[in-house]
């Protein structure tokens, strides 16, 4: 599965609501770029008229006063170009800091189910490269683009108020120019895309490999990955080798438009000063202006190429707003705490089905341990059962009503799930564990982490509870981030646990001892234990026996030890390892 990638329409409507957001500074942004482009134009008009001056016959008093007014115009407008540029980084990151934390609001708001059917290299690649990208022109492309702009205008308008005739010479380029900007732009687009896609298939291609490293080696399938590896980097060097080409024709047409303005407005007008038609003075004031445009223009064209790139990584950005929801409230509340689940079924692929039919129904307060061989459906199960995923045929129930029929954070605040992956945040301890829940007291953070055996080794660490952990902090084990994942369960204090193979970082005599500990924690609330340990299936209330999608045994340990079926076989084989 792919993210959604948003058209260009949807692309301009989403700018242009942050442009409007910000109005007020774009405004001041635009008048003082345009106070220090009409400044810069006081320079080659100066110059005209003191060559016409000279022409003439004038005093040096006259070529003093001209010079003096020139440097205070210089000065004038380093003054105004100075306050126009900090004005411009301001705006650029107060646009940035805006985009940026709505896109993490979606990212954080994204339907898990989508999240694990679209992969990682797709959304990893969304949230680096194509942030990476369009950081750099909302920054500084986007005021570039209007210094340049402007600067264009009030130059040609300036050349148009000299001489009109003479003015003409700017435009010889002109033709040329916008053939070739049509041209670049109905192909840059595509090209682009392309290109992105390609590093995120390069970026999902080598995270999963390396996230499956012992998988990959287990089943002998490095010269498959390395193959898959080589096509895409391929396809990223083909998709490169099309954006540099565009590249290719368009700069040097640039450059050509360059040579021209200046040589054609010397030419011409040239000519019609030796008929009288216009003064020299002018002639100079105009080429001094074509030889100043030059340099705007070459710059808007330089972002013009930058923002095709910022396009498509914004449009891959704003692409991640568009993925549909995969549940929608109803509205019902749940008349009690229990689960149930009629006719579950689940497909990862439409008609292939991991769970096939199964029902099953949770007494509040009851331990339920799911067992069975890797690859039964076991952690599918679970998911289903936490509400992650909506079941592609038949139902799971909280107290009546459908899960996926309740908004996500109720769900989330009475059926929870842990698994093997953890994640530690940049922050503190405390950080950490507040993510689940925000008003946390400092005692109630120690009862959290007492609860899951980490307080002591939280206490040793420099700062405590306020030590920063994560990228570029103290360095945590596994172990001891899926402690800190155990304890954030703990203070988030649902109903219902989906405990996916939690504690399987822990050695298992650290293992035992948590789950003993989390026992007395845990006492009440209903709980759903899939693990590989039979010693947790021992000290459930029931254990389910998950096979090829199906749950072919359910019921209390020691019955199905003396049914002799399949739970039996697992249990006597685990007890001899």
């Amino acid at each position: 599965m792919k993210l959604p990638v948003a058209d260009a329409a949807t692309v301009r409507r989403y700018a242009a609501r942050l442009l409007r957001v910000h109005g007020s500074e774009l405004s001041r942004l635009a008048v003082l770029h345009t106070l220090g482009a009409t400044a810069g134009l006081v320079g080659p008009f100066l110059l005209g008229r003191v060559v016409d001056a000279i022409t003439r016959g004038t005093t040096g008093g006259y070529i003093d006063r001209m010079v003096a007014f020139g440097l205070v115009m210089v000065v004038t407008q380093a003054g105004l170009v100075r306050t126009a540029q900090r004005a411009s980084i301001v705006f650029g990151e107060k646009v940035f800091a805006q985009l940026r934390e709505e896109f993490v609001e979606t990212l954080t708001a994204l339907p898990l189910s989508t999240v694990e059917r679209a992969g990682t290299g797709d959304l990893v690649a969304r949230t680096t490269n194509d942030v990476n990208r369009l950081q750099h022109a909302v920054r500084f492309g986007v005021p570039r683009v209007i210094v340049a702009t402007v600067t264009i205008t009030l130059t040609t308008v300036a050349c148009l108020l000299l001489s009109p005739l003479v003015a003409v010479g700017l435009f010889v380029g002109v033709p040329s120019m916008v053939l070739v900007v049509r041209w670049y732009l109905r192909r840059a687009t595509p090209a682009y895309l392309r290109e992105a896609a390609a590093y995120a298939s390069i970026n999902g291609t080598i995270t999963e490999t390396v996230e499956g490293a012992r998988t990959v080696d287990a089943l002998s399938l490095g010269s498959r990955r390395h193959a898959t590896v080589r096509d895409d980097l391929a396809e990223a060097f083909a998709a490169e080798r099309t954006t540099l080409r565009l590249r290719t024709v368009l700069f040097p047409a640039i450059d050509l438009t360059f040579v021209l303005a200046p040589t054609s407005v010397l030419l011409w007008g040239g000519w019609l000063a030796s008929q009288g038609r216009v003064t020299l003075g002018v002639v100079t004031a105009i080429v001094m202006y074509a030889y100043q445009m030059s340099g705007p223009v070459w710059e808007l064209i330089f972002w013009l190429d930058e923002i095709q790139v910022a396009a498509t990584a914004l449009s891959r950005i704003v692409g991640v707003q568009l993925v549909e929801a995969d549940r929608e409230e109803s509205g019902e509340r749940p008349v009690d705490d229990r689960i149930t689940a009629r006719g579950l079924r689940y497909a990862y692929r439409e008609g292939h089905d991991v769970l096939h039919g199964i029902d099953l129904d949770l007494v509040p307060g009851e331990r339920l341990a799911v067992v069975g061989p890797s690859g039964a459906g076991k952690s599918t199960l679970g998911r289903m059962l936490a509400g992650i995923h909506p079941p592609t045929g038949g139902s799971v129930r909280l107290g009546g009503v459908p899960l996926v029929d309740l908004p996500l954070d109720d769900l989330r605040g009475q059926v929870a799930l842990v698994t093997q992956e953890q994640h530690v945040f940049v922050g503190s301890v405390a950080d950490n564990l507040r993510l689940a829940d925000a008003d946390a007291t400092e005692e109630a953070l120690r009862r959290s982490l007492a609860a899951v055996d980490a307080l002591d080794w939280v206490d040793a660490l420099p700062e405590g509870l306020a030590t920063e952990v994560g990228s570029g902090g103290a360095a945590l084990t596994p172990a001891q981030a899926q402690q800190l994942a155990l304890a954030r369960l703990v203070l988030l204090d649902p109903h219902t646990l989906v405990l996916d193979e939690a504690t399987s970082l822990l050695d298992p005599r650290a293992a035992r001892h948590l789950e003993r500990s989390l026992s007395a924690v845990l006492a009440g609330r209903t709980v759903v234990a899939i693990a590989h340990r039979l010693h947790t299936a021992h000290d459930a209330d029931r254990v389910a026996v998950v096979d090829d999608g199906r749950i072919t045994e359910i019921g209390p340990h020691d019955e199905l030890v003396a049914a002799g079926g399949d739970y039996a076989a697992l249990w006597h084989s685990w007890q001899h390892e």
